[in-house]
């Protein structure tokens, strides 16, 4: 006999497991700015999910590129991101309110 798992009270979605990676995440890039590869490589998770949060918190000014620098895994360009406020330059435009 099949087993078909139809509970209604089963939440689909959003809680599988990408709500604990993105605190993982987060806490990687408020330690020490870091480029997503570095994250990725130290976190285990993929650089694909790390993309999609940190596209999420850009929308929300939760992230911050410190810098462009040579990654010190690619040895290529790339941004050093960081969720630290304290950390996010400081704009030299200015703010009409």
């Amino acid at each position: 006999m099949e087993n078909h798992d139809n509970n209604p009270n089963k939440r689909q979605g959003k809680d599988n497991g990408f709500e604990a990676q993105m605190k993982v995440v987060f806490k990687a890039f408020y330690e020490q700015p870091k480029t997503m590869l570095m994250v990725s490589n130290e976190t285990g998770i993929l650089r694909a999910n790390i993309c999609r949060y940190v596209a999420k918190w850009r929308e929300n000014n939760r992230v911050e590129p410190v810098k462009t620098d040579y990654c010190k895994i690619t040895k290529h360009p790339a941004d050093y991101l960081t969720t630290n406020e304290n950390l996010f330059p400081k704009s030299n435009q200015l703010k009409m309110f």
